[in-house]
């Protein structure tokens, strides 16, 4: 369980919030395809329209905010802090085997659910879970950033342990951690809400366990959702939204926001063993936000090219959720010797969530995959395939009422092209009211899926998720 002071500190944002003014108004994040659902199933008689490709041989995984009970004042819910719910479906030998949800058992869900505590330690001012799901050193982790550890589940989303990677992590951990190829380490940068000079590089090696960690001081408490990783270099995404004590004090459970004040800028912070934040080179950016990295990596001219998805801004006045203007796809080319950071558009539509073929992680790539909105409460609308080489984008339309969460590329054993392999997402289908897994070629994104899995439940827009592969956990 936390310390004292941390549930001290967790008891006063409490009454801070409860004593805020009741925003008393209805809160789209907990409406229409973003509405939580209220019970745990198995499914297992799953009905499949195409076939399942038969290397498919494990788990797809999603995780995203789920509140157990509905929030007391819908109006000050924020999105991003509802209790984590992961969701799965495991497939084997050309067959969906069973879908399942489970919430991740947090303090505050355990106690709401009338069970004990999971086991574990725990640091910050709360547990709650629910942003990433990754498998790493033969365990399947639940992530969150900004103090809590990461969450171990078992192979059928159970909650196992909150877990300090055996004693090794002493600080906040992050919800993308990304991993290198070629050394099998995950790299974070991570942060914790109660510090706000300080991120932390934090490298986890295969063993599971923490091998380096820098300290990297900054101002404000800047939050950074996500980083990147080249093979000479982290990146260190220090943009302007930052703690702000005047959300807190209005009462809202995601206390960050928008700083036109904080410097915008680019850490490229050496990976080579004795490393400090004092060799890290920065490259200045014009004020933006990014959520999410797609790929990075060193060209031969000691610059770095890094590709993200740009919002003009961030949590400027909503209270509840996003609320950029703007958002794009773009390369950044960032030059160390000058400090300077050119932007080129790639796509102008309004997309996040990139993925690649991570086998590619760290180095030049071809193809990234983006899910177009049509609104900021839409979903997904549909799937977008970039060819960065040619610049040429193709589209899937999965139908009118039908949004798609992030989709997951899954390589085909022994590949030879970049795109040889799969996509995997969870599409909600609003004209039902439930959700399918949906698995499409990725070298004919634009054609009819390869295999739809229908579900008789409902999987509600959330963040991240990934492919949970049978050779890296033992699915039993």
């Amino acid at each position: 369980m936390p310390g004292f002071a941390d549930r001290a500190v967790g008891a006063l944002v409490q009454v801070i919030q409860r004593l805020a003014p009741d925003q008393g108004k209805a809160n789209p994040w907990l409406e229409g395809g973003f509405a939580p659902v209220d019970t745990e199933v198995e499914e297992t008689a799953l009905r499949t329209t195409g076939s399942v490709p038969a290397e498919l041989d494990g788990l797809f995984a999603r995780i995203g905010p789920n509140p157990v009970r509905p929030p007391e004042d819908p109006g000050r819910y924020h999105w991003f802090s509802g209790d984590g719910m992961v969701h799965g479906v495991r497939l084997s030998e050309g067959r969906a085997l069973w879908y399942r949800n489970r919430w991740v058992r947090s303090s505050s869900v355990s106690q709401t659910l009338g069970e004990p505590p999971a086991p574990g330690p725990r640091r910050g001012i709360f547990d709650t879970v629910n942003t990433n799901v990754i498998a790493h050193a033969g365990q399947i982790w639940a992530l969150v950033e900004a103090g809590p550890f990461p969450v171990a589940l078992d192979a059928r989303l159970e909650t196992a342990a909150h877990t300090d990677l055996g004693g090794t992590l002493d600080t906040a951990f992050s919800a993308h951690p990304h991993r290198d190829p070629a050394t099998g380490e995950l790299h974070a940068i991570c942060y914790d809400a109660r510090i706000q000079n300080r991120l932390f590089h934090v490298a986890v090696g295969k063993d599971g366990r923490v091998k380096r960690r820098v300290d990297i001081p900054v101002q404000h408490g800047p939050m950074v959702h996500d980083c990147a990783l080249t093979e000479t270099y982290v990146l260190v995404f220090d943009l302007p939204v930052t703690f702000s004590p005047k959300r807190l004090l209005r009462g809202s459970t995601m206390p960050y926001g928008w700083n036109p004040r904080h410097e915008a800028r680019i850490g490229l912070l050496p990976r080579r063993d004795g490393a400090t934040a004092n060799d890290i080179l920065w490259c200045a950016v014009d004020p933006c936000f990014v959520f999410h990295s797609c790929n990075a990596f060193d060209l031969p001219d000691g610059r770095v090219q890094l590709d993200v998805v740009v919002h003009d801004r961030m949590f400027d006045v909503s209270m509840t959720g996003p609320d950029s203007g703007r958002i794009t796809f773009e390369r950044w080319l960032l030059d160390p010797r000058r400090g300077t950071t050119a932007r080129t558009v790639v796509d102008e539509r309004g997309q996040d969530f990139p993925r690649m073929n991570e086998q590619l992680a760290t180095r030049p790539y071809r193809h990234a995959y983006t899910v177009s909105f049509g609104g900021p409460l839409d979903g997904g609308t549909c799937l977008l395939k970039h060819d960065l080489e040619t610049g040429r984008t193709e589209t899937h339309q999965h139908g009118p009422g039908r949004h798609t969460g992030e989709a997951v590329f899954v390589p085909r054993d022994g590949a030879t092209a970049e795109d040889d392999g799969w996509l995997l997402s969870f599409v909600y289908d609003a004209n039902r009211r439930a959700s399918d897994l949906v698995i499409l070629n990725a070298q004919d994104v634009a054609g009819p899926p390869q295999a739809v899995v229908h579900l008789n439940h409902r999987v509600p827009h959330g963040f991240h998720g990934n492919w949970l592969s049978a050779r890296e956990v033992e699915m039993g």
